[in-house]
């Protein structure tokens, strides 16, 4: 590790080294990092002897431990075999072997390690499973449930963790019939040393069948009763399910606006005649104001600083609405926006969102009014279908070639829909480190004001994250993305509707909007398509900090067919530091087919990884 670590350093130290060399000593040095043995690798607490199964002996050790502190004397060698020794005999119970013997003992060799000696013995197995019911006894239907949930054959090996299970099954079976008040009795396991033999009876009491009511609903908050009652997934009279009753807690606990959820049945002296009884609802909302503030850097894009103020549950719907506000020097806005969720149908928000702008770029300059609402449909944990409908009126003044370059100043009103899927089967939204995201999306568009035009705009983005080691500290990431716009000109789509590459979210190296056609004035032009390809090599040296290493390639063309005519790559690396919730990163990277007054580096701060 100290090695790789001097290789680091000295490649840095390195004033004259180019873009495209210090990316490969990068590369080197987070080999070197990834491949360095551990500096002392820990040992078992005690050796195992005696002859076991491959899988026991497994399971064993893993219970001892193991340390890396070499044993101070004798007494800490004894005390490390017996407490060695009781984690094997529990174990050993627990697979079945309940005739075994495991005595600790100290070596007289070398450092006089701590040991244990496994005798086994005998496997003892499952005999003559029962349930008895406590009085009264359910239904013959119920009683076969039971039975067929045991899952016990006689014969089978007399592992605890079976002879647990079966008792958890009978119960949760139970309970999915109806009978809420179900309960265990105390178990009775006979160990028998004669037969070998381990003898389960579990007693069990049914209850009466129970009935859901309405929501008793106890909160000092100002959520809607009539609201909650829209999301029980029951009507009255249903028989009661566990499932039903922690659906209504999970989808509560969804919206983000409570600080405890808890949905549970009432007691059974709440209950009717008919065993009707009503379901308890407490919430407890969050504290009804939030201020978040952040804030970014780049080289070529400047400083940007965003604020967001949050109400909770203004309305009693479990909603959020809030006043924002962005400055920075290419894109500035204010603007508010509200959340409902469950909207409608569960598990589907509603989110409307009014904003005015002014953008100010190196292609265009804009200002306007965006009103946007998006229903987004949650079809699972890590599926999410989006449709949307937006409006605009701006004013742009843009260059264009006619044939010499001239300035053009548009007003104009566009209407917009989107359609958008987007799946996530990533381990963390800020610092994914295994798994992949897609996100795919469509907007058609109509616009008038001078000309009236309508086009189509798609684009796709993937990312895939494929960890090297069992503690995830060395990540490989790629991310990929494309985009076309169909039906339109280069003259006709408006300058602000175009693709461009080039930036800390794009390709890095190269200013905002810096990679693709140019106007002679090197203005950039835009384009109708874009490809953009990102790979990383992400290596966590300590649990905070972490180094990067990255490529980037984009381009830009003028048809709405992808090409690589003026494809621009850039490279570098990048620091990260964890703050607990997510990264910060510090990228810096070099433009490898730089125009000649491009900068020769550019700096990127921002919280989260790059994608």
């Amino acid at each position: 590790m100290a090695r790789a670590g001097r290789v680091i350093q000295g490649l840095l130290r390195r004033q004259s080294v180019s873009g495209s060399r210090l990316f490969l000593a990068t590369l080197a040095g987070l080999a070197l990092l990834a491949s360095s043995p551990a500096l002392a690798a820990p040992q078992l607490r005690a050796q195992v002897r005696g002859e076991l199964p491959a899988e026991l002996r497994t399971r064993i050790e893993t219970a001892i431990g193991a340390s890396d502190r070499p044993v101070k004397n004798r007494f800490d060698a004894r005390q490390r075999a017996n407490a060695a020794a009781e984690e094997a005999s529990a174990v050993l119970r627990s697979e079945g072997y309940y005739g075994s013997r495991v005595t600790p003992g100290v070596s007289d060799e070398g450092d006089g390690g701590a040991y244990i000696t496994i005798v086994a013995g005998p496997l003892f197995r499952i005999a003559e499973p029962r349930i008895e019911w406590i009085e009264p006894e359910p239904a013959a239907e119920l009683q076969a449930l039971g039975r067929g949930e045991l899952r016990l054959e006689p014969g089978q090996a007399g592992r605890a963790i079976d002879v647990v299970s079966a008792e958890a099954r009978i119960l949760s079976a139970i309970q999915k019939e109806g009978y809420a008040d179900a309960f265990i009795g105390p178990r009775e396991v006979i160990v028998d040393h004669a037969d070998q033999t381990l003898r389960p009876t579990y007693r069990i009491s049914a209850g009466s069948l129970v009935k859901l009511a309405a929501l008793k609903v106890e909160t000092t908050g100002g959520t809607r009763p009539d609201w909650l009652a829209a999301l029980a997934p029951w009507g009255s009279g249903d028989l009661y399910t566990p499932g039903a009753v922690l659906d209504l807690e999970k989808r509560l606990v969804e919206t983000g606006v409570y600080d405890q959820v808890s949905v549970s049945l009432a007691p059974p002296e709440e209950g009717d005649s008919d065993g009707l009884r009503p379901v308890v609802v407490t919430l407890t909302d969050r504290k009804p104001h939030r201020l978040e503030a952040g804030a970014s850097y780049a080289s070529s894009e400047g400083l940007g600083a965003d604020m967001r103020w949050s109400h909770f549950n203004r309305f009693g719907y479990a909603d959020t609405s809030a006043v924002f506000g962005r400055a920075s020097t290419i894109d500035s806005r204010l603007g508010v926006e509200i959340t409902l969720p469950h909207w409608r149908r569960l598990r589907q928000s509603l989110t409307g969102y009014a904003a005015v702008f002014n953008r100010e770029t190196s292609a265009y300059d804009e200002t306007g009014l965006e009103l946007r609402a998006d229903v987004e449909r949650k079809r699972s944990d890590v599926a999410f279908l989006t449709a949307g409908a937006a409006l605009e009126y701006t004013r742009t003044r843009e260059r264009a070639a006619q044939p010499l370059v001239s300035v053009i100043e548009r007003d104009q009103l566009i209407g917009s829909l989107l359609g958008a899927l987007a799946l996530d089967y990533t381990d963390d939204v800020l610092n994914p480190r295994t798994g992949w995201r897609v996100d795919v999306r469509g907007e058609p568009t109509v616009l008038t004001g001078g000309v009236t035009l309508s086009y189509f705009k798609a684009s796709a983005q993937g990312s895939a994250y494929l960890p090297l080691d069992a503690d995830r500290r060395t990540v490989i990431a790629g991310r990929v993305k494309a985009g076309s716009i169909l039906g339109g000109t280069i003259s006709g789509v408006p300058a602000s509707r175009r693709f461009y590459a080039g930036g800390g979210g794009s390709v890095r190296g190269y200013v905002y909007q810096g990679i693709g056609p140019h106007l002679q004035d090197n203005t950039p032009r835009g384009g109708l398509s874009l490809v953009e390809v990102s790979g990383e090599v992400r290596r966590n040296l300590t649990p905070q900090w972490g180094i990067v290493a990255f490529v980037d390639a984009g381009a830009v063309g003028l048809s709405a067919e992808p090409d690589f005519v003026d494809l621009a790559v850039g490279v570098g690396l990048g620091v990260r530091y964890d703050l607990g919730f997510g990264p910060i990163r510090f990228d810096l990277a070099f433009p490898l087919d730089r125009r000649s007054d491009d900068p020769s580096y550019q700096i990127y701060v921002s919280i989260g990884q790059s994608f």
